[in-house]
């Protein structure tokens, strides 16, 4: 029986036992009070580890009980969405001033074009942050790498586990010691301690995004280290529509999580119609990149436009509704930190 469409905040405390309803019935809602009694359904059990915020399912069909795994997103309710012309929305105004590459919105959260950051060279690499603890960020650091005409020198990221994104080029990454094959929108997990090397294919400019938790100092290593961890051999995940996860009216797919060694970072690519979503917020923080389209991102008091090679960065908990408005839609992709699910949010 559904609760409700969408998933409860709850405060866990260490220690403590809670008991979830499965049912649906309890009017106590996230958790039991009894009324399953001759349902043939019983409460789950749960003790919590840590003191923590949760989001229990509401819905009752998660895969993952207690916790919400975003399954509400496809049923009746579970995805909703925003009138952007309403009377409340037309009042938001647009933020248009710059800060360098950088556009303001509320509570940290800001959009920024690589286009307009000062690069700095290093060899055939020219390389810029765009995300960094010094802006606002508790869980990464996200840098844009461009490498054209020969070999990147060898590089690291500061012994954190990172992940990279191809966003324009062919060619192919080393990681300490081991080649693979690059393509565009190809997702790639380095391990922390590995290093990395970037070579563009013939003339193109291999163009990544490059993310690492929590913070990602640039090393660059004289030599090749030869440390990769051999236990985890698959490091390229390529895009692939039978991957693909619906969320309501739009769609993901995972690239690089758990499932190839990141425990901390997932990230994703998806598509959104044409539509705003209801403003929302996620216990996780998050960098969308705009890939293809354009759009708005809408805060509490602001929104601003957004288009294609643009990367928005969202606090955790920052509330927030991302509208696509070009008529094919947008193509984005995310990371989140710490976190593997994005399709699990919440609604005040």
């Amino acid at each position: 029986m559904l609760a409700r469409p969408k998933p409860f905040l709850v405060t866990l405390e260490a220690g403590r036992t809670y008991f979830w309803c499965a049912c649906g019935r309890s009017a106590s809602q996230p958790f039991c009070d009894g009324s399953h009694q001759g349902s043939g359904i019983t409460p789950r059990k749960l003790v919590a580890q840590r003191t923590e915020e949760a989001l229990l399912c509401g819905c009752k069909q998660t895969c993952s009980a207690p916790f919400c795994d975003g399954s509400h997103t496809n049923l009746p309710g579970g995805s909703p969405l925003d009138d952007p012309e309403s009377a409340a929305n037309r009042l938001i105004p647009r933020v248009t001033e710059q800060d360098g590459p950088r556009r303001w919105l509320d509570g940290g959260c800001y959009v920024v074009a690589p286009a307009l950051a000062p690069k700095a060279c290093r060899g055939r690499l020219r390389y810029c942050h765009l995300v960094t603890p010094e802006l606002g960020a508790r869980f990464q650091t996200q840098l844009l790498l461009e490498v054209e005409g020969g070999p990147s020198p060898f590089l690291s990221l500061g012994g954190c586990d990172a992940i990279l994104f191809v966003a324009a080029g062919s060619g192919h990454a080393i990681i300490s010691g081991r080649d693979f094959a690059l393509q565009p929108h190809d997702g790639v997990y380095v391990r922390p301690g590995e290093a990395l090397q970037l070579l563009p294919a013939g003339q193109d400019t291999l163009r990544v995004f490059a993310l690492a938790s929590p913070y990602g100092a640039l090393e660059w290593p004289d030599a090749m280290p030869r440390n990769f961890a051999a236990e985890l051999p698959e490091r390229v995940v390529s895009v692939d529509a039978q991957q693909r996860t619906a969320m309501g009216p739009r769609y993901f797919q995972i690239l690089v999580d758990k499932r190839i060694g990141s425990s901390v970072i997932t990230q994703f690519i998806g598509h959104i119609p044409r539509s705003k979503a209801a403003p929302h917020r996620h216990l996780y923080e998050e960098t969308l990149i705009v890939l293809a389209g354009a759009g708005c991102i809408w805060t509490e008091e602001r929104k601003a436009r957004v288009q294609a090679g643009e990367a928005i960065f969202l606090p955790r908990k920052q509330l927030h509704s991302l509208e696509a408005t070009s008529p094919e839609g947008m193509l984005v992709v995310g990371v989140i930190c710490p976190g593997d699910n994005p399709s699990i949010a919440y609604y005040e």
